[in-house]
């Protein structure tokens, strides 16, 4: 509709291929053999399948072992997400036209929400990428060895990796295009913001991580249980802190870095440069001490969690690759069909640490309560203590 479309969101929508005026309404659905290219369908369903069995693994785990942590994750991670996009799709509906421009424009997909804003994907990663983050971190046994900080610290790492690869191919491939003349998007890296590099790559879920095990995960550690009611008022609270600490983490970059781009830029970069160093350090030191048997961590595992990173990382590096051919022939950062790319060379270091991840997983011991019987129930993912 015409009157919810601004002109730096109609700019975008055009350049992607839609009509911002055209956009349907609440819902819309299409199919996906009419979208830009074929690989938003297969982005769309990688992330939306996972994220529903992430959802119903999690009502499992509750159900048998009477551990919500994964849940309230979950939709703690969909409350952040429905606190922090809209504002960001209609900023003069919350009033903040004259201070947040829009930032981007996602392409349309199989199923999108609210006239060509929000796809459904984009509701279904939020909560799939925090669970493979939280519950690698957790598979390592760093909450229970390090606490609840430095636990959030080596998610928040571990989800950046995860996210980057997806970051940097998306604008090449049409799944979003970013408002480039935007002052908030500024510094870029190739064509990705610097401040979604930090903020929403590693900072977002390092907040949610550390409201989630504060909340709940560490309670469930020492045995606690939880009410309906509970859990419902302590994931309205998670959702609500992991926003403000989305803007809270990030302002000595914001607040320090105002009126000088440069100094915003490398602001951004020392924080993250501060999450990689602790993280990494922490990450290798408790493999090798469970690798050795010097840890007293009792292990605890996800099945789900360690195979469907495989299935992820797969999934992205096809995409990669089908995208490497236009890639090698860009000018000046951009291909021959008008798109940016991304940093390769930043794709492959995340792909790296990602995969590092997953296989760490897969080389630590993994030690079954007494009589678990959720493996040979099919549920893999809701083993644990």
């Amino acid at each position: 509709m015409a009157d919810r479309c601004s002109p730096t969101f109609d700019q975008l929508a055009t350049e992607l291929g839609f009509s911002c005026q055209e956009a349907g309404g609440l819902v819309e659905v299409r199919s996906p053999l009419a979208l830009e290219n074929w690989t938003l369908p297969v982005l769309e369903a990688t992330i939306v399948l996972g994220s529903v069995l992430a959802l119903v693994l999690a009502i499992v785990r509750l159900r048998r072992n009477g551990d919500p942590t994964n849940l309230v994750l979950w939709f703690g991670a969909t409350a952040y997400l429905f606190i922090i996009e809209p504002p960001l799709y209609f900023p003069a509906a919350f009033g903040i036209e004259d201070h947040v421009d829009t930032m981007f424009a996602h392409n349309v997909f199989t199923v999108d929400f609210l006239w060509g804003r929000l796809p459904l994907y984009i509701i279904a990663i939020y909560p799939l990428m925090a669970t493979l983050a939280f519950e690698i971190v957790r598979m390592l046994g760093v909450f229970r060895r390090y606490g609840v900080l430095v636990g959030a610290v080596c998610v928040g790492f571990v989800h950046h990796a995860f996210y980057e690869i997806f970051d940097h191919l998306g604008p090449q491939l049409r799944w979003w295009e970013w408002s480039t003349e935007n002052p908030l998007n500024q510094p870029m890296f190739d064509s990705v913001p610097l401040p979604s590099v930090v903020v929403f790559a590693a900072l977002w879920p390092m907040s949610l991580a550390f409201c989630v095990q504060f909340f709940v995960g560490r309670h469930v550690d020492r045995g606690q249980r939880f009410s309906g009611l509970q859990l419902v008022w302590r994931t309205a609270v998670i959702g609500v802190l992991a926003s403000l600490g989305t803007f809270i983490l990030p302002l000595p970059a914001t607040v320090l870095g105002m009126g000088s781009t440069t100094a915003r830029g490398v602001l951004y970069a020392t924080e993250l440069v501060v999450v990689t160093l602790v993280a990494t350090w922490i990450l290798v030191r408790q493999w090798l001490a469970l690798r050795r048997g010097n840890s007293d961590v009792p292990a605890y595992t996800n099945d789900f969690v360690r195979r469907y990173s495989v299935v992820y990382l797969s999934v992205m590096a096809l995409l990669w690759v089908s995208a490497l051919p236009d890639y090698a022939g860009t000018v000046d950062g951009v291909t021959s069909n008008g798109d940016p790319v991304g940093n390769l060379w930043y794709t492959a270091a995340c792909f790296t640490v990602a995969i590092l991840c997953v296989v760490a997983t897969f080389t630590v011991p993994h030690r079954q309560p007494a009589g678990n019987n959720i493996a040979s129930a099919g549920a893999h993912a809701a083993t644990g203590t």
